[in-house]
């Protein structure tokens, strides 16, 4: 089916509302992006941030009545009449099979391929993690996952026990397996992601050596390897239970922070680590360290 965007070019106070308003015309889906390619930093809980001079993209079917959209919304006291705004037609396309043509096997390290489980792998002698990462997030495509993947393809896993916190598609705990590990606890507070890391472990044929749990129910354990590929503000208000995990001598490796952020959580755990120097891959950072 073929699409129209409406885009419109407003102000942070405003866009929320000019969303409501597309919305109530019709649209089929509204988002929010930044108009002046500016930096957005994590939000508090319940904070909802948007950039200062943002667009608000309607999505509408080809063949709605957008004249008639646009009439409604220039009678508004938050948009005016001729108020600046753009259509645009989208190609008709099967979204989900454009996502998965653009989904190629990829290297981490020495070792480790992460591999669609649509395509071939390109190495079948190399360790080769088949991923559908489903609605959990983890690909490898985003710099945090692949700093977190090379810093496992140089460690010595083998026998470990390994604690994933925030273990979304599965794709570190698999990787830990594949490389050797015994054992992978993988904890997540969706459920959907739970179930996507079990269809995933299944899937490498290691679901025997995973265990998934909410937090909730989560285990008192202690690993020689924990990972939490998370946020920065989520590894500071956990700091006590991820390095609860970790035991003597155990390493540590954290990700999901923004390189201005990695020296401040590189501090915190300090407390508890002898810590590595740390890793940075564009605005993204690693941190990782061994349990004194």
């Amino acid at each position: 089916m073929p699409w129209i965007q409406l885009i419109i070019d407003t102000q942070a106070k405003d866009a929320e509302q000019v969303g409501d308003m597309l919305s109530a015309n019709g649209a089929q889906a509204v988002t929010f992006v930044d108009a002046k390619d500016t930096p957005m930093y994590e939000p508090k809980p319940g904070e909802v941030m948007l950039w200062p001079e943002t667009q608000v993209v309607g999505l509408y079917e080809a063949d709605h009545d957008m004249d008639g959209v646009v009439s409604r919304l220039s009678k508004s006291k938050v948009l005016g009449a001729n108020f600046p705004h753009k259509l645009d037609q989208l190609e008709d396309k099967d979204w989900e099979r454009e996502w998965m043509d653009n989904f190629h096997p990829m290297r981490f390290g020495e070792r480790l391929w992460i591999c669609p489980s649509w395509r071939d792998v390109p190495d079948p002698s190399a360790v080769n993690v088949m991923l559908d990462p489903g609605l959990a997030f983890g690909t490898g495509t985003h710099p945090t996952t692949a700093l977190c993947l090379r810093w496992l393809d140089a460690l010595e896993l083998t026998n470990k026990l390994v604690v994933d916190f925030g273990c979304g598609s599965g794709i570190l705990g698999i990787a830990a397996i594949k490389l050797g590990a015994e054992r992978v606890v993988g904890i997540d507070i969706d459920p959907q992601a739970l179930q996507s890391s079990q269809t995933n472990a299944d899937r490498n044929h290691i679901g025997n050596k995973i265990e998934l749990y909410l937090p909730q129910h989560q285990p008192e354990l202690q690993a020689d390897v924990v990972l939490a590929n998370i946020l920065a503000g989520p590894l500071r208000d956990l700091r006590e239970v991820i390095t609860a995990y970790c035991k003597s001598g155990g390493k540590l490796v954290l990700s999901g922070i923004l390189a201005e952020q990695a020296q401040g959580i590189n501090d915190l755990y300090s407390q508890d680590f002898d810590m590595e120097p740390i890793e940075i891959d564009g605005e993204w950072a690693r941190v990782s360290g061994k349990r004194k």
